[in-house]
Formats: C-alpha cells, structure tokens, sequence
C-alpha cells in the first residue's frame, strides 16, 4: 500500500500548481533572493530558473515540487500588492519541454544563412551597408533596488556565465569585463556579469568614463604576456542613451557614415573633458581615451546597440535582451573569447592581435623607464604591414599597378590566387536516384579546424624561380595540377580506383578540373603529392620567415565553443547515437546562450575574412592604398592558405569515405556535403562499426573538424527542385536544411 501512496504523492507533485512567470520572478525578487541561489538549492543550471521565469520553460518533477514550495512560502510573507489571489498557471509541461524537437529555421535562397566562406568574404567589407537595427521589445521593470556602487546586493556572491571556467579574480576587474548601463526609476545603474548590479553617480557621458575607469573595476587580464589588459565595456542601452544626450538611432546618413557629427554636444562635451576619439569617431563601437602615460592605459569602449553595434545576422536578438540578460551574454562571450572590441569580425582579428602582440616592453637601463622594443614579438606579424604578392592581391591593388595590366582585363588562374571554399553539384546517378533521402553532414568549425597547426608566413614574401616544391613552406605556388586523375589515387600507401567523374576536384572551388597552370596556396599543392602525383612549380612566392600563428586562436575559439555547446548539453565524449539526440533542439534549451555560440562562430568566419578586407566607403579608387592594407593583419595569403585546408580536409574525408563505401557527393556548399542514402540519418550511410567511424572519413560529434546531421530531404524533393528550375546542378547543399528554395541557384 505504501508504494501505492508514494506513487499518487509522486503524481501529485508532478502538477504542482505554480504561479505565472511574472509572479515568480517577483516573489524570488521580493526575498533578496538571486537566480543563482535559488538555482543552487534546487540543484540545476542558472539558465533553468531564468527559463522557469521567463515563462519559457516549466520545472519537471522532482524539481517542481521543491520549487513551488519555495513560491508558496514566499507568497505567504509577500501577497500580491492588490491583495488578490495571484491566478495559478496551467500545470501541463510544454510540449517543447517534453521533447518535442521545436519548429524547423526558415531558410532560403535569397534569405537563408550565407555559406561560412561567404560570410568570411563579406567581412572583408563589414558594416558598409549595416542592418537596421531592430526594434527594442518592451522589458519587464526590476523589482529589487541596487544597494551601492561599489558593493554587491545583499546577501549575494558575484557568480560567473553557466559553464565559465573558475579562476583567480583579478581585484583590478573584480566587477567583470563589462557592464550594461540602463535607466531604472530615473537613476542609472549598471548591470555586470554575474548578477551584480552598480548604482551609477555619473550625470554626463565624461563622467562616466572617468568612474569607469576609476570606480567600476571593469575589465579583462591580458591574454598573452607581452599583451595588455582589455579595456573595460560600456554598453549603453537606449534609456541610457538618452539620459547622456545621445541619439537612440542613428540617421541615415549616420548610418551609412558610422558615426555621428563632429559637432555634436557629447563629443564637445568629451574633448572639454580631454577626452578623445579615435579616427573611426563616434559610432556603433567607440574607444575614448587619453593618451597613455606610462604602463597604465585610459580607455573605455562603448557598444551602443540601438545603433545596429550587435549585428543580429551574427548576435541575434541580442539588443532586445533586458539589460541583465544581455550582460549575461556578452559577460559569458568575453570570458571565453574576449571582451568585444567591435563587430564579431573585428573581434576575431584582435584576438589574433591579443594573442601574438606585435611588440614587447623592455626597460630602458639608464632611465629604468618601460618602451616598447623596437623588434617584433617572436611569433607575431609585427607591427608595419607587408605587401602581399602580386598574385595574392585582390583586384584594384596597388601591387598590381607596376604589371601595367590592360583596362578591364580580368586576370585568370594563371595570373591571381583563387583559394575558396566549395560551391559544387552534380545530377545524381540512376542508382542515387533509387534511394529515398538526401541527408546534409555539416562539418563544425570548420575553417577554425583549417586553421590549426597551419604553418603560415609571418613576414614579406619572396619570389622564385622553378622552386622545388616543399609542404612545410608557406607560399603561393604557379604550377598546373591538370593530370590529377581521381580516377586513380593513393590513400594512404594504397592506390585505389575510384569514378572521378562523382567527384569535386579538390583544387577549385566550383570543382572543375585544371586545364593549366594555376596559382596555388601550399596546402593545395602538397594534397595533389599526397593523392601521389608529382608536381613541378614554374614559380612561387614563399614566406621563409613563418610559424603557427594562428594555433593559440584557434585554441580559445574551439574552447569557447566547446564549453558553451556542453552549457547547452551537446559534450565531447557523446556516442552517435546520444549526440544526434542532443544536437535536436539544442537551441530552445538557453536561447541565450545559443546567442554566443552564434557569435563563436560568426567570430572564426569574420575574423578570417578580415584578413583580406576590402575598400568600405573611403572613397578609394583602383590602384589607390585603402586604409585596412596598413595594419599588420591585412595578409589574404593567410586567409587563403585557411580556405585551402579547410577545403583538402573536407575532400579527404570524401576520398576516403568513397572509397570504403563506393557513395559519392551530390552537392557541397563551403562545409556541407549531401550524400544519397536509404535512411534519414547520418548513421544510416556513415561506416561506423561498433561506435567507431571509418579513420580519416566522416566522424559524428562537437569538435571542430568532426559532422553534425544539417539536415535531411527527400530524393524526389531534390528532383522536384531541380527539374522545376531546369537546373540539373542546382546546389540542393544550399536548402537541404529545411528544404525551402524561393529561387534559381545563381551561387551567390
């Protein structure tokens, strides 16, 4: 009998009546209780009572029944302030909640996500044409008060990001690396990372700098040891931006020049204060500072997202967030990557900077005062930028000005380095046409994967003659690749033989066959050996001065994103089966912290894109120096060796995987490749035996470099689509995410 009790007390607890989000939040707020205490006593995440509250989610037993006794107990000591019975929320669990996998991302053509290589070449001209920011959504009031601007609300420890690794805290940057200011019942406050939140005494936009750097212990230790600390983040909500007199939105004219005017009062009001602005002025993203005087540096950075600084193609709705919430997920973003310095693109060049600074200090022995050395940091690009080779340069160079090249003329492969990801179809065969799926294997990270151990140039290249090729130089090599037959290739130290007519060539982008000499990065040269043909370079432009730079980024970024998808329940160490089952849904289980994996990623693409940025609205004219070619980290020979390995590594995986199973590409779009398949899932055609994958092919899991399932359509989707555009080599790898096609490929 007693088991019959336990289990009608079990079912009861499992509809527990709880009250409505808004009422929770007050309730735990009324207390001076935090969400991280209330998330401690009931044993789960931070990101569950947030979602409990928010109204996204709803507990499941056992925790349901502790947590609608701790509501009730506080009801009891906090009525509602009408005295009226608080209505009791509907106890059924949303089906979300309960597994159902959540509605499919609309996806198309002419909207859908831009492929990883597309959006790195659109970082070459970031924020030319920036986004309409989007509208504000209304956010609940807070109910609890800040107690100082200098101590934390009673009763509270500062707590880091869910998942944020614990390390000592500097006591210069106790308070975290930013904070969100906002406007509550007419005083200013500002919301860190953690839950802290400081009462602001400021009354202009240069007396906030000044407490800034003097009272709000903001910031972020140095990455590297001859680095330097991150400069603490301001981020100005739109309350804030009128309580400092500044616009809520920029004008289109703004807009288009990324800033606001000269003369405009804030920026009279700073330079009075002996306040300064960098070149790029008083946009999106600002640095204020004084100049430097000794070691310690005055600087504070604003992000303004009203004024589209939070791209939501990259951070998605996150200038909609309250304000604790969007500290929470830039504070989670900083921790793991970096304080943001910009744009995720900007951001993920800096990094670069961050890890590999170009100079060092070193003590002056008479004076004893610290300069900076007048030799570059071993391992760095230094600190005055190099020109690339003439090959390397992008069309309108001023490298190209001494070939005396004829107007209009279009340089072929044999005169300009075309290193990009892939953008490649065939008609399916007969026998692809007798099964019943199309199945999208989307390879993570994958230029941050390219990137690691890549051995690239670090300073001036140089030309020679009929080199001998080697695979350890970094370069940019002229040699013809016409007679790799991938009829006919070695894999491993075995010659197999495959139908080279199924397969992408590994050496253009569009997967055409070489018809000559062509210009090449190293590591596509170096593939052509391994596949066990010759190569005879007629000439090459080398770096003989090169090292990894790029390891210890792709290090913080794989960290970073590994860390956050194990926040979300997606681990490492998962088998096939558990991790296809973790991937479906993840997104819906913390939406905000979906948001940083966005920007993760969007950090690698962007990063790597900015390497070869391109003129934006500077008035340049071909053949003109543009401003991006004076930074150090203007170097397209390093972003075009990345897209090379990143590529090789993905037809490797294919060669591999065709030859094992005699199954063969369909489509291939940057990191996605559609197989035919007589299953729905990948683990209906990947060789996996007892858990374990085929060695060097295509591997199930997070870490970058390995697949996850981009999703699944079916074989008469694919020839409905392709019959109804006329396209027989329509790219089904651009839609086979949802499915959706609005118009013909043209493979922009």
């Amino acid at each position: 009998m007693s088991e019959l009790f336990d289990a009608v007390d079990a079912l009861v607890a499992s509809r527990s009546p709880l009250p409505p989000p808004g009422e929770r939040k007050r309730l735990r707020a009324a207390h001076g209780l935090t969400i991280d205490e209330v998330a401690g006593a009931l044993k789960v995440r931070r990101a569950t009572v947030s979602g409990w509250e928010a109204g996204k989610t709803e507990p499941r037993p056992p925790e349901r029944e502790a947590y609608a006794r701790l509501l009730d107990k506080l009801a009891e000591l906090y009525p509602a302030p009408d005295s009226a019975a608080v209505p009791v929320q509907n106890a059924a669990v949303p089906a979300a909640f309960a597994g159902t996998p959540a509605p499919a991302e609309a996806y198309s053509l002419s909207t859908g996500p831009a492929s990883e290589a597309a959006v790195m070449t659109a970082a070459e001209n970031t924020q030319t044409n920036p986004t309409p920011a989007p509208t504000a959504a209304p956010r609940p009031a807070r109910t609890t008060r800040p107690t100082s601007s200098t101590s934390r609300r009673p009763g509270t420890k500062k707590a880091a990001p869910a998942g944020t690794p614990a390390t000592a805290v500097d006591p210069r940057f106790e308070n975290g690396p930013l904070a969100v200011v906002d406007i509550e019942d007419g005083k200013v406050v500002a919301y860190c990372v953690g839950g802290l939140v400081l009462d602001v005494p400021a009354k202009s936009l240069p007396s906030l700098v000044d407490w800034t750097l003097k009272h709000a212990k903001l910031g972020q230790p140095k990455l590297s040891g001859p680095g330097r600390p991150a400069d603490p983040l301001l981020v100005l909500t739109e309350a804030a931006c009128e309580r400092y007199g500044l616009p809520v939105a920029l004008t289109e004219e703004e807009r288009n020049t990324g800033r606001i005017p000269e003369g405009h009062k804030v920026i009279k009001q700073l330079t009075r204060a002996e306040w300064k602005l960098t070149k790029r002025g008083f946009g999106p993203w600002t640095r204020i500072y004084r100049p430097a005087k000794g070691p310690d540096r005055q600087c504070v950075q604003l992000c303004i997202p009203s004024w589209n600084a939070l791209d939501p193609r990259f951070w998605g709705d996150a200038a909609q967030l309250p304000p604790a919430e969007l500290a929470r997920v830039l504070g989670a973003y900083a921790s793991r990557v970096m304080t943001p310095r910009g744009s995720t693109a900007v951001t993920g060049l800096e990094l670069m900077t961050a890890l590999h600074p170009p100079t060092y200090a070193v003590r002056d022995e008479e004076t004893g005062v610290l300069r900076q050395a007048d030799d570059k940091t071993p391992g760095s690009l230094g600190k005055r930028p190099v020109d690339c080779a003439p090959c390397e340069a992008p069309d309108g160079h001023p490298v190209l000005n001494a070939l005396d090249l004829p107007r209009f003329h279009v340089r072929g492969p044999a005169e300009k380095l075309f290193e990009e990801a892939y953008d490649w179809a065939r008609p399916m065969t007969d026998a692809e046409c007798t099964l019943r799926y199309l199945v999208g294997l989307d390879v993570n990270m994958a230029f941050a994967a390219g990137a690691n151990g890549l051995n690239v140039g670090l300073g001036e290249p140089t030309y020679v003659k009929a080199p001998a090729f080697d695979p350890k130089l970094p370069g940019s090599w002229l040699v013809d690749l016409s007679h790799v037959d991938l009829s006919k290739v070695k894999v491993g130290k075995e010659w197999v033989e495959l139908d080279g007519s199924l397969l992408p060539s590994p050496f253009t982008p569009k997967g055409d066959r070489p018809t000559g000499p062509a210009w090449y990065a190293t590591p596509t040269v170096a593939y052509a050996q391994e596949l066990g043909y010759d190569v005879a370079p007629i000439e090459a432009w080398v770096r003989y001065e090169n090292g990894r730079y790029l390891d210890g980024w792709y290090q913080r970024l794989r960290d970073a994103y590994l860390a956050t998808m194990a926040d979300l329940g997606v681990d490492g160490d998962l088998s096939p089966e558990d991790f296809l089952a973790a991937m479906d849904g993840y997104k819906e289980r913390d939406p905000e912290l979906t948001i940083v994996v966005s920007a993760i990623k969007a950090t690698v693409k962007g990063g790597l894109g900015k390497l070869r940025e391109r003129p934006r609205s500077e008035g340049w004219r071909p053949g003109e120096r543009w401003r991006a070619l004076e930074r150090p980290t203007w170097r397209p020979d390093i972003r075009a060796a990345v897209i090379s390995r990143t590529r090789i590594n993905l037809h490797r995986k294919m060669i591999k995987h065709a030859a094992f199973t005699g199954q063969y590409p369909i489509a291939i779009l940057s990191d996605c490749v559609v197989y035919a398949a007589n299953g729905p899932s990948p683990m209906d055609f990947l060789p996996y035996r007892e858990g374990k994958p085929l060695p060097g092919g295509f591997k199930l899991g997070i870490n970058p470099g390995l697949v996850k399932h981009e999703g699944t359509q079916s074989v008469l989707w694919g020839e409905e689509v392709r019959e109804r555009f006329n396209a027989p080599e329509l790219n089904l790898a651009r839609s086979i995410k949802d499915g959706t096609v609005t118009d013909v490929d043209n493979g922009e």
